[in-house]
């Protein structure tokens, strides 16, 4: 089959491997018919991400369609329209006992990073998981916005779940990138009350007003915090940093007034920023941060795209064939772009 392998950073190659079998007890082969790109998968290529093992199929967005079943597999068969959940938990340490599975010790992942136990990814025309990652994909959502269930359960995981958002509260989004729509458009569906989208794109803010947002404010062209305040006189409920950069979280810091409750989700890399602890103790809002997902966030994923809450596809803005992959990296160099789509 073809398929992507990074053998080092900036050596992504496409090549003919050898097809996976479901031979393992709970095996599942699915043949991946959209896939997304992450901007995990981009800094992994790109060397910005340095904790990856080579050599490496990455992608860990996918979905598709199950070809073979393995021994013991009785919930899905071949022909299944299927989603895929890119970590897989074992089940019966502490943390999966506790519902936290993505803690999970004895964790592994398909094409993604976290776990030490990596096995191949998405970009590739056909690849192996077990058959508890799977979900059922539901017929009215298409392959590709079934792609972006994964971002869409983070995003629901982060906003709801961790950060407890309730009705009517005044939210700010700093980045509204793919990650950052997929936080705004589940605020929105939780019933936000004003919702600020913060980035230095145009382009973004424009698609942050299309998806909900009811103000935008670019920190190139104007002081964000006192925007911020302008809008929001009394400060808002819950800020989510969803950029990555330093900088965006040191914002989120800024714009804290008492009781902000505030969610570390964008930034991946090892940086430092300060707080004052008296400032901090005095404002008695509550920090959260949210990596990877669950089958609970997957579960609410579905359900909100299956009832038409929030639809996943009008984030996608590039498809491109797996044949063409290297382009649809350079694209997430580009600042006019949002969801990128492979196709094997």
């Amino acid at each position: 089959m073809l398929a992507a392998v990074l053998h080092d950073f900036n050596q992504l190659r496409l090549e003919d491997v050898p097809r996976p079998r479901a031979e393992a007890f709970g095996e599942v082969v699915v043949q991946i018919k959209s896939c997304g790109i992450c901007a995990t998968d981009f800094k992994a290529i790109k060397g910005i991400r340095r904790n990856v093992s080579f050599p490496l199929i990455p992608g860990h967005e996918p979905s598709g369609v199950v070809v073979e079943v393995g021994p013991g597999v009785s919930q899905f068969k071949a022909g299944d329209a299927v989603i895929a959940m890119p970590s897989g938990s074992c089940g019966f340490c502490e943390y999966c006992r506790t519902g936290r599975s993505h803690y999970c010790k004895n964790a592994f992942t398909t094409g993604g990073d976290g776990p030490r136990d990596v096995w191949p990814g998405a970009f590739a025309e056909y690849m192996k998981t077990l058959d508890r990652c799977l979900f059922p994909k539901p017929p009215e959502i298409s392959f590709d916005a079934a792609a972006l269930t994964e971002p869409l359960s983070g995003a629901w995981k982060g906003v709801v779940q961790y950060s407890e958002m309730e009705i009517g509260d005044d939210v700010v989004i700093i980045g509204v990138g793919s990650i950052g729509l997929l936080c705004l458009m589940v605020a929105k569906a939780a019933g936000a009350g004003r919702l600020i989208a913060i980035d230095r794109s145009d382009y973004a803010l424009q698609n942050a007003l299309a998806s909900g947002a009811s103000h935008a404010i670019n920190p190139d062209r104007e002081d964000a915090k006192k925007r911020v305040y302008e809008i929001l006189p009394e400060g808002p409920d819950l800020v989510v940093e969803a950029a990555g950069p330093i900088q965006a979280v040191q914002l989120m810091v800024d714009l804290r007034r008492r009781g902000t409750k505030w969610n570390v989700f964008g930034i991946t890399t090892h940086e430092k920023f300060e707080l004052d602890g008296g400032h901090t103790h005095f404002l008695e809002g509550r920090m959260d941060a949210s990596f990877g997902t669950n089958p609970l966030a997957m579960s609410k994923a579905i359900r909100l795209m299956q009832k038409g809450l929030v639809d996943t596809g009008k984030i996608i803005s590039h498809h491109f064939p797996l044949s063409e992959i290297h382009q649809g990296i350079e694209v997430m160099s580009s600042k006019e772009h949002n969801k990128v789509i492979i196709h094997p």
